[in-house]
């Protein structure tokens, strides 16, 4: 194997060999010059990490922005933040940031006054002081004396299950480990839970210890080597399990899913009928391809909101002694032009029990209310602006209240209240804290159209006052996702007020690949249609230009994840299209991306280079493998995080080199590693800097003008 090492001295980018290897994968000669930069633990690419490293920092001090956004961003991050409640009677448990704390805290309240902070039992900054210790998730048990939490570190979520007494705070099980991604079911009493654990690395082949899940059920204070097994024999490696137990204990749910598969399996057991260490599941929904979420209500009927045969979702009811699929009604049907998102019953105190209905038009969101009965709508809420609605909450023992998060985004997370038996709405909890001087801005939603005619909307939010006053005189970002089924829906957001606040442009469009127009918005933009999504990224970026609102030489675009795909892809198809790139925790080795971290849970929503025809799907695409000499492309900022356990940072590494090496442009290409953190959560210091830099990447590039 040759090898041609090879420096641009006037880029003064770290040297990087370039591998002459070639591989035949199904009759494709697939070039990867840097694979070398897998192995990041080798002393060769230490050294090029630690040179990149050093660029970077060198780099940054040049930005004449970053503190001064960086403390904006955080000054607008100073609002705090306020979760949903969860009842248990009388007791409400919820989460609350406030102004100066890094992470949300959880509290316990067994009073009624919202207003009142309650007392603390997980706080991770007094746990871990350095923040990098995330809770991962929570779940009181059904009389509210033990909670059951997961806590991870260093971002890598690899969360440890521990059980807490509620009145004393201590910690009366656990740590019990390998429980990433698991949820918590717990029977009545509090003296055991169903949930979800890998099994041990010695049990598995080698390679993969990600993998193999099993449900379990566990007793509050025995070893979880002890554990019953309850479900997940013989299963594919790649399947996640869902868990939940009615409010009254009677109705076990089991759902599985392999990998990200927009489709799942679920099964249900009386607990009364069967002994709940050996539950006698039956099939509710097997074989079919679609989603659905059952629950039992109080009423003994099941209700399942689901897309079999309505892809914007629709919710049905049923006898859970014949929950099958044949004998669902529907109670309330498919919008054609909404998405159905949650639901919430309320039945107790009102002369007519009602549904409490979340849905998204266009990603924004909207509640209505339905007689439980006949699932006619009765009336629909008025929400403060054109936002986001969070889940629906309620009181699991019945109630005629409920509760629902919203933002959009001007408006700091808030808790809002409808009560059933007045019609009223009301704030019940704002966000603790309040930015200085919040800047006023303005969005609007368009429409555009993308290649193959398809409408796609995006919103734009612009410093009040400039909308239909465009002179293409403006720094803009366009950030996109449009992957895995996830909306892009309006939320306050510190990074994107400060970026307006200084005069810049903000766009975010709703790509194939999400869910903001439902499912088949969603398998529109993925397999062998994925081209779809970057289509309608580089789309939204020739009507921002067209229409005034910037120019190649201001727009930059940011995403990260798949969203890190989308950019990488942008960068590879269309550099001609904007001058600068945010490319954060990103896909961009479609070839190998199975092999490492959870990579193979993706393959549903991508395909797999183990097949021929799929190989070829990705080859389309592949960022790193799209890169060309002698192109002029954009300036790149790629930022990686060292602890992901969900994409790994060689696929940022590698890119990083092959556009080091390949760019004519002259603009830099630039790689912020950062370590002890992950793919997800982070403390709020952490977030802000991340914020800074970057955007005073973009607004450098982009020559956004001093305020």
């Amino acid at each position: 194997m040759a090898s041609v090492r090879v420096q641009d001295p006037a880029a003064g980018y770290p040297e990087a060999t370039r591998l002459d290897l070639v591989e035949d994968l199904f009759g494709h000669q697939v070039a990867d010059p840097y694979r070398w930069l897998e192995d990041t633990e080798s002393p060769q690419s230490q050294r090029w990490l630690g040179a990149e490293g050093e660029l970077w920092a060198a780099s940054r001090d040049g930005l004449p922005r970053t503190a001064e956004f960086t403390a904006r961003v955080r000054e607008l991050l100073r609002v705090g933040a306020v979760g949903l409640p969860a009842w248990r009677g009388g007791t409400r448990f919820y989460t609350r940031r406030d102004p100066d704390q890094e992470h949300a805290v959880l509290y316990v309240h067994d009073g009624t006054a919202p207003d009142d902070t309650g007392r603390v039992l997980v706080d991770p900054s007094v746990i871990d002081a350095t923040g990098r210790t995330t809770l991962d998730a929570w779940s009181p048990d059904k009389e509210g004396r033990l909670l059951a939490y997961q806590l991870s570190h260093g971002g890598d979520e690899e969360a440890l299950l521990r059980v807490m007494d509620v009145a004393t705070g201590e910690v009366v099980d656990g740590p019990i480990d390998r429980c990433r991604y698991s949820g918590v079911a717990w029977l009545p009493g509090g003296k055991a839970f169903y949930y979800t654990r890998r099994l041990a690395p010695e049990a598995v082949p080698e390679g993969e210890t990600q993998y193999h899940r099993r449900v379990y059920l566990h007793v509050v204070g025995t070893p979880p080597e002890a554990d019953t097994l309850i479900f997940g024999e013989g299963r594919d490696k790649k399947t996640y399990f869902g868990v939940s137990v009615s409010r009254d204990g009677s109705w076990l749910l089991v759902s599985a899913s392999v990998g990200t598969a927009p489709r799942e399996d679920i099964w249900i057991a009386s607990l009364t009928a069967s002994d709940p260490a050996a539950p006698v599941l039956i099939p509710l929904m097997t074989g079919l391809d679609a989603m659905a979420t059952p629950r039992v209500g109080r009423d003994g009927k099941l209700y399942v909101l689901t897309d079999l045969a309505a892809p914007r979702g629709r919710i049905c009811v049923a006898d859970p002694f014949t929950p099958g699929p044949e004998s669902w009604v529907d109670l309330v049907p498919e919008d054609p032009s909404a998405v159905l998102r949650s639901f919430a019953i309320l039945d107790e105190g009102l002369d007519r029990p009602v549904l409490v209905v979340s849905r998204t038009r266009h990603a924004v969101s909207e509640v209505t209310v339905h007689d439980l009965a006949t699932g006619e709508q009765v009336s629909a809420l008025a929400l403060p602006g054109i936002g986001t609605v969070g889940g629906v909450a309620e009181r699991p023992e019945g109630g005629h209240e409920a509760w629902f998060g919203y933002t959009d985004y001007t408006t700091p997370p808030v808790i809002l209240r409808y009560d059933a038996a007045t019609g009223a709405v009301d704030t019940w909890a704002a966000s603790p804290g309040a930015a200085d001087n919040p800047p006023a801005v303005t969005a609007s939603q368009v429409t555009y159209y993308s290649a193959d005619g398809t409408p796609v909307r995006m919103v734009i939010i612009e410093p009040a006052g400039v909308t239909g006053n465009r002179s293409g005189e403006r720094s803009c970002i366009l950030y996109g996702y449009g992957g895995f089924d996830i909306s892009q829906t309006p939320g306050y957001s510190a990074s994107i007020l400060a970026w307006v606040e200084a005069g810049g442009v903000y766009a975010v469009a709703g790509l194939r690949g999400g869910s903001e127009e439902g499912e088949e918005w969603h398998r529109a933009g993925m397999l062998d249609r994925k081209q779809n999504v970057f289509d309608d990224f580089h789309a939204a970026a020739e009507y921002l230009i067209e229409t005034g609102v910037t120019t190649p030489e201001r727009l930059a675009v940011w995403g990260g994840s798949n969203g890190g795909l989308l950019v990488g892809a942008a960068v590879t198809q269309r550099p001609d299209l904007f001058t600068a790139a945010v490319c954060s925790a990103p896909l961009l080795d479609m070839v190998r991306y199975e092999r490492f971290k959870i990579g193979e849970t993706w393959n549903v929503e991508y395909g797999s280079a183990a097949k021929p025809e799929e190989l070829a799907w990705l080859l389309g695409y592949s960022p790193y493998h799209r890169v060309r000499d002698g192109v002029a492309y954009p300036a790149v900022l790629f930022t990686v995080f060292t602890n992901d356990s969900r994409v790994d940072p060689m696929h940022a590494y590698k890119m990083c080199a092959a556009l080091q090496h390949a760019t004519s442009s002259g603009r830099p290409v630039l790689l912020r590693a950062e370590g002890q953190v992950g793919h997800s959560q982070r403390a709020v210091s952490l977030s802000a800097a991340l914020s800074g830099d970057c955007l005073a990447f973009v607004a450098r590039e982009t020559g956004l003008p001093p305020t």
